[in-house]
């Protein structure tokens, strides 16, 4: 009797890419559930910024228009926000090395799924990641004083701004996760964008820099959606440099720079992809 091999079926349309997309990421969901400590140790280091620059560093720096540590801790926590967004790539890109590194997703490939389906459920059940431990963050930020003092709209609005940067954030980490060769790389790939929370207005106003790099720090994605969500949560937002775009528009700004990296880094995956998974 001869073995039977079930080839994979190319075609199929939107709907049933989404579809295979949804149960790919119910699969990595399911995952993570039964792997907790990916989110415990995924909150522990915001929730250890929360507590170092409210306590610690937050006496020694001034917000322009609201002076005071009760105004810093407020101000801090959009950056906090962005911040574990931004780091939150870095489970993409260490999960899709491991699923290479794994075997997975050849497995994945024998199946008669959308090919698609391997990184949109990556992302989203990324994103979904991402969402839970903003959760998390919320409640230590209500423990140190931090409050919104704007409508609810306004605030979900903002919460459905960084969730936006996390799916884009997402894609960026599969191409990272898709162009080394194990889990140890990808982590230490992702660090790579540490010092752009640094660059940026999310600890320190950006006041206080050389006007060069003031320049940039108020372009930097980073700061913008810090910005906007400062704006949109009705926290202390001095601005550097007002009567500019991103100093008047910082919303506006950040759906650019999230649309962006989507037009850039989707493609870029994708090809990574069919790179990888075609060797």
């Amino acid at each position: 009797m001869s073995a039977v091999t079930i080839e994979p079926v190319s075609g199929g349309g939107l709907k049933w890419a989404l579809a295979d997309g949804l149960t790919v990421t119910k699969r990595n969901m399911l995952g993570m559930m039964r792997t907790p400590e990916i989110i415990l140790y995924g909150a522990i280091q915001p929730i250890m910024f929360v507590l170092l620059f409210s306590y610690v560093f937050g006496g020694a720096i001034n917000v322009p228009g609201a002076p005071g540590a009760k105004y810093y801790r407020e101000y801090l926590m959009a950056g906090i926000f962005a911040q574990n967004v931004l780091f939150g790539l870095m489970w993409t890109s260490v999960g899709l090395a491991e699923d290479m590194q794994r075997g997975i997703v050849d497995r994945f490939r024998s199946l008669p799924m959308a090919r698609s389906a391997v990184l949109t459920g990556r992302a989203l059940a990324d994103t979904a990641l991402n969402a839970f431990t903003l959760l998390i963050m919320i409640l230590a930020g209500l423990l140190v004083g931090w409050r919104v003092h704007s409508s609810v709209l306004e605030a979900l609005a903002g919460f459905g701004l960084l969730l936006l940067l996390a799916f884009a954030m997402c894609w960026i980490g599969a191409f990272i996760g898709l162009s080394v060769r194990d889990s140890r790389t990808a982590q230490s790939a992702g660090m790579i964008l540490f010092p752009v929370t640094f660059l940026s207005n999310a600890f320190v106003p950006t006041q206080g820099m050389p006007d060069w790099l003031r320049a940039i720090a108020d372009w930097n994605p980073f700061t913008t959606v810090v910005s906007a969500c400062r704006a949109l949560f009705g926290n202390p937002n001095p601005v550097g440099n007002p009567g500019t775009l991103p100093g008047d528009h910082p919303a506006l700004v950040s759906l650019g720079w999230v649309v962006l990296v989507l037009v850039v880094f989707v493609p870029l995956a994708v090809r990574k992809y069919r790179m990888a998974t075609s060797r």
